[in-house]
């Protein structure tokens, strides 16, 4: 199967003869549940039903746990994506991995790949994501990642804060082609609404836990993008695969073939 299959890809290989009647009939329905060690039920039929991958969140499952989950959830789709990994995770992982699964490391993503097949698709639509600071980096990359595996182009601009916000206005003319605009930002959070006055595109505001003090880890950057005058939607801190998939929606605008 195709990773992040599309109702029209999996039409596709059926008339082509890759698939059989039955191989695309399970496929299509998109409901499909296993369930891995008696806890945890993978969900094989996301990208068909909703149109993103299943993504699995590393952080709090015991490494041998994980590395079962995301085996089964290759096997079922041919492709899948861990966020929040630690070394623990990844060697748990390299101790399992047959010879026909490709695992690949995005260090600054805090994530892995897994996949028997091609990536996936480039389906049109572009995404922007740009950070007031390099701290944020790692939440960017997590959305930039989700974005790519939903078929987006995604162009970035890191360091453009309003500590310095002169670097911004550069950085905007080779993004102003972008669909939809993320806009990672920490400590007082500023730089989203700022975007958002000077883009006619939709923005995504995500705060995240940098900065310390009153309000520190996120909380300051939260209740300020929520009061942005500017018109912006905002997701919860830290949250790079909401954000990613939400701008990837947007910008695909119900391209799903």
């Amino acid at each position: 199967m195709l990773p992040n299959a599309t109702i029209r890809d999996i039409l596709r290989m059926y008339c082509s003869g890759e698939i059989s009647e039955d191989e695309a009939t399970a496929a299509i329905e998109g409901l499909r549940i296993e369930v891995i060690d008696g806890m945890a039920r993978i969900d094989a039929g996301r990208s068909v039903r909703c149109g993103m991958p299943e993504v699995v969140l590393a952080e709090g499952k015991e490494p041998p746990a994980f590395a079962n989950i995301m085996l089964a959830q290759v096997k079922a789709s041919g492709r899948c994506v861990a966020t929040r990994v630690s070394p623990e995770h990844i060697e748990a992982l390299r101790t399992r991995l047959p010879p026909e699964v490709r695992m690949e490391h995005r260090e600054a993503a805090r994530a892995i790949v897994l996949s028997t097949g091609d990536a996936p698709d480039c389906r049109g639509g572009t995404v922007a994501i740009l950070t007031a600071g390099t701290s944020d980096i790692p939440v960017a990359e997590e959305a930039r990642l989700i974005a790519e595996e939903m078929g987006c182009e995604v162009r970035t601009a890191y360091d453009v804060g309003v500590a310095g916000i002169h670097r911004l206005f550069s950085a905007l003319r080779d993004l102003i082609p972008a669909d939809v605009f993320v806009v990672i930002a920490g400590r007082e959070g500023t730089l989203p609404a700022i975007v958002a006055g000077l883009v006619d595109r939709p923005v995504i505001g995500v705060p995240v836990s940098t900065g310390y003090g009153y309000m520190g880890g996120g909380e300051a950057a939260l209740a300020s993008m929520l009061q942005a005058c500017s018109v912006i939607a905002v997701v919860n801190i830290d949250a790079g695969f909401t954000a990613g998939a939400f701008a990837a929606q947007i910008a695909l605008g119900g391209r799903r073939a």
